[in-house]
């Protein structure tokens, strides 16, 4: 396959270990975030990260991390109101936490992540807040503080909060014709199938990202270890003879049209034995996954 296998810390119980066999198992890239591991996943990640040079890092900028808030209000980066929300995507803060994840990380992040910019936000202030936070992004990457940027969402593409029509209009809008928007993230499984119908039909965040030539991460290839146990034997066979149900459910999300990476959160050394077998594989037939589509639904 032409996709690539990295880690996803979300639900890392062992942030270090699992990055360490991340790099074992071949992947090229750890996503991460402030406020994962209860506020330690950047830290966690520092001496892997200085261990393997050739691993690339996203982050993100929006959720607080645990024990950070008395740090931004003395920073005045945050109101104490935004801090009681926990989610602040404010100019000044997201300069603020580009630059205490670059000293937590000891590097420069390849790409960070507008996280979950949905949260607590009216459909009619998403345009202004995506601008405004894409404008930040822009002078740090102008400033050599990270090299690009992107939007991670759970449910922003689904609810119909933006696309990627609108991202890149913003995008351009803020950095010109070569803006640095990168990259964007979204959950993607054999429980969330749309966008990988969508794609086999040329519509759709996939296609629009495809044509636009950005990276597509996806995250909760496993919808969080559920998906193993909702694929059967009989679909995982109808998927690819003889993989397991957590190997046919990796093969449908590294399969699909557009996907870039397929982020993996584990600390288990079976798990990563599995998923660079998928990942070694060809890609499975659009027919095969059409069947799945129509099987499961969307």
């Amino acid at each position: 396959m032409s996709v690539s296998l990295g880690l996803g810390t979300y639900r890392c119980r062992d942030v270090t270990r699992a990055a360490a066999m991340a790099a074992a198992a071949g992947a090229d890239w750890i996503d991460t975030a402030p406020n994962y591991a209860q506020g330690q996943a950047e830290r966690a990640l520092a001496p892997v990260l200085a261990e393997h040079p050739e691993l690339k890092v996203s982050t993100k900028v929006g959720f607080l991390a645990p024990g950070s808030r008395g740090l931004a209000l003395r920073a005045k980066v945050l109101a104490a109101g935004t801090a009681e929300a926990g989610h602040c995507l404010s100019p000044r803060y997201i300069g603020w936490q580009v630059a205490c994840s670059r000293r937590t990380l000891g590097r420069m992040p390849d790409v960070v992540f507008v996280h979950n910019p949905e949260h607590g936000c009216r459909r009619e202030a998403m345009t202004d807040r995506l601008y405004l936070a894409f404008l930040t992004l822009e002078e740090a990457c102008l400033a050599g503080l990270i090299r690009g940027y992107g939007v991670a969402t759970w449910s922003g593409f689904s609810s119909g909060l933006f696309d990627v029509p609108l991202l890149l209009e913003l995008a351009a809008k803020a950095g010109g014709p070569h803006h640095h928007l990168r990259a964007i993230q979204l959950p993607l499984s054999v429980v969330n199938l749309a966008p990988i119908a969508q794609a086999l039909d040329g519509v759709g965040v996939l296609a629009d990202a495809q044509a636009a030539e950005l990276d597509v991460f996806a995250s909760a290839p496993l919808h969080g270890g559920a998906v193993p146990n909702l694929v059967t034997p009989e679909l995982a066979e109808l998927i690819q003879p003889g993989s397991s149900p957590a190997q046919a459910g990796l093969a449908v999300v590294a399969s699909s049209p557009g996907v870039s990476r397929v982020l993996l959160s584990t600390d288990q050394p079976q798990h990563w034995s599995e998923a660079t077998t998928v990942i070694g594989q060809p890609a499975l037939p659009l027919d095969t996954l059409r069947k799945v589509t129509d099987v499961l639904g969307t």
